[in-house]
């Protein structure tokens, strides 16, 4: 079950309006990769003036959604897929670091709020949308990693997941069409019941292997649609 946005013209009421709908198209893949968006065609969609569909467009640049080109041209931003290996080896590293801390630094309150994220997430499976899929995995990870104590190293791992959402939506929508891996959310369930157990050595192992799980399945879904020939370095083992 897909959950693609319909493109339609929309009386806006602000920047807000603007920057929530065009990337809820943008994760969703309705504005697929490499799309124009002419700032006159966006103020005539969305009824308003130039001026807060560049501000929605400058809030959107700051999560690499969009690029700007030299010719001051706004494109959505391509998926690159040459840099998928160095994006999943910052995620791998990040991904571990933040639920090593959770695990070591988590409080009751925490693990409240984890166990919530986590509910979530599986509410928006049974829904079968990529697109609430994604936002409640993310939401997931970013209360793990929130729970590390560390603002810095979490800011670094929510910039991650940012940029990794659309690949997330097509890691679904493959799982969905092939029945080939599997969902997250027995993953999801291990990695709290490590940091509630205070485990840190499990904790690493598991967000290591959650890591591996989304680039195996990245990868096949690339050689299926794109090439027959990618080749990536696979991640090492957890030490």
């Amino acid at each position: 079950m897909s959950d693609e946005i319909e493109i339609k013209r929309v009386r806006g009421t602000g920047w807000k309006n603007v920057y929530d709908t065009l990337r809820n198209e943008i994760l969703a893949l309705t504005l697929p990769p490499g799309q124009l968006l002419d700032e006159m065609t966006l103020a005539e969609r969305f009824d308003m003036s130039r001026s807060p569909v560049r501000e929605a467009l400058i809030r959107l640049a700051g999560e690499d959604l969009v690029v700007t080109l030299s010719n001051r041209s706004t494109i959505v931003a391509p998926i690159e897929v040459a840099s998928f290996p160095k994006y999943v080896e910052a995620l791998d590293v990040a991904q571990r670091m933040n639920t090593r801390l959770a695990a070591a630094l988590r409080t009751d309150a925490d693990l409240k709020i984890i166990a919530k994220r986590q509910k979530e997430f599986e509410a928006a499976v049974k829904t079968g949308m990529h697109l609430k899929m994604s936002e409640a995995n993310k939401q997931f990870h970013v209360a793990v990693a929130y729970a590390g104590k560390n603002p810095y190293l979490a800011s670094f791992y929510e910039r991650l997941l940012n940029q990794g959402q659309r690949m997330l939506h097509l890691h679904f929508e493959y799982l969905e069409r092939t029945g080939e891996g599997y969902l997250l959310t027995d993953e999801h369930d291990l990695m709290l019941e490590a940091i509630r157990a205070k485990n840190v050595e499990r904790a690493d192992e598991l967000a290591h292997a959650h890591t591996r799980q989304f680039q195996n399945n990245f990868i096949e879904f690339l050689r299926e649609n794109y090439t027959t020939d990618v080749s990536f370095n696979p991640l090492a083992a957890a030490e």
